[in-house]
């Protein structure tokens, strides 16, 4: 089945991401103006829900609808609450400022997983110079509530650039996209055994891009499978949504209408609508015969619109 990507709102110019469905509407992040905007099905149209959020990136809802984000400009992890304040989770490692969060997972236990790449420009002007770059590791972290606060863990020592990240079904696996940009990184799709402390296995390679765009973007469907945004029209075949196995075999593929696909999500009344952010700022999506598993909403009976 081909899937027909529908433009619902975009170009903003300048990269959208972080595309969360929050049961009747998607959130997703206009990065350089440091904005979070909600596109209403009903009304066809988008809005502004949150300003000032410091380049936020990636975003995740918990299981009681709580939005955590990737804020990149402000090298922080941070929850925004209800009544309109921030809850800064962490903003350093070993006192060292982090890099530039991207994209954030959490597990049944409330833990809070983030990648933390260095990638120039990513965050406004300061992180075009890599002399900004405090730690020498590009890693995957994870957060556990501390008594009030929030403890950090860094869990892979063989990552450079870490992008998309996503647990399982079963959350006994952590997929995390290798993302380099330079010839000499990997651009892998990644499979992590999580232990029952909370470190993770050694890898597993799930899929190899080659000299290609890697993946940027992930989300799960109810039978395990991965959706992920990846390629570019530079090279290979092109800007694509990938649907991986659980064991990384190549389901389908999706060509893309616009270059640089950089997040996907489920969304609609029954989660079977792909939502998709892009590099150039457009908000796709379109109807596909797949159901998104996500934490939030997490009873697959959202009262949203297709």
């Amino acid at each position: 089945m081909t899937w027909d990507f529908e433009l619902v709102d975009g170009p903003y110019g300048g990269v959208t991401e972080g595309p969360a469905w929050d049961g009747s509407g998607l959130l997703f992040t206009h990065i350089p103006t440091s904005r979070i905007l909600r596109f209403d099905p009903q009304a066809g149209a988008s809005t502004a829900f949150r300003s000032g959020t410091n380049h936020a990136n990636g975003l995740m809802l918990d299981p009681d609808g709580l939005l955590y984000a990737c804020e990149g400009g402000a090298r922080r992890m941070v929850r925004y609450e209800p009544d309109g304040g921030t809850t800064v989770l962490a903003d350093g490692y070993d006192g060292q400022r982090l890099n530039i969060p991207n994209d954030v997972a959490i597990d049944l236990q409330g833990r809070v997983w983030f990648t933390d790449p260095y990638y120039e420009g990513a965050a406004g002007e300061w992180s075009e110079d890599r002399a900004n770059k405090d730690l020498d590791h590009d890693s995957v972290y994870r957060l556990d509530p501390d008594g009030g606060g929030w403890s950090i863990t860094r869990v892979t020592f063989d990552t450079t650039r870490p992008n998309g990240l996503l647990f399982s079904l079963d959350h006994d696996t952590l997929y995390v996209a290798q993302s380099g940009r330079r010839p000499d990184e990997y651009r892998q799709l990644r499979a992590y055994p999580v232990r029952t402390d909370g470190s993770l296995g050694d890898h597993a390679v799930l899929h190899e891009f080659g000299a290609h765009r890697g993946i940027d973007g992930m989300v799960l469907d109810t039978e395990g499978n991965i959706i992920a945004t990846a390629g570019f029209e530079e090279s290979g075949p092109g800007p694509m949504i990938y649907v991986f196995a659980p064991d990384g075999q190549t389901l389908e593929t999706h060509p893309m209408p616009a270059d640089r696909p950089t997040n996907c999500t489920f969304g609609g009344r029954d989660l079977t609508t792909l939502y998709v952010t892009t590099a150039g700022g457009h908000l796709f999506r379109a109807p596909t015969e797949r159901q998104g598993r996500l934490l939030y909403p997490n009873d697959n009976s959202s009262p949203g619109s297709p």
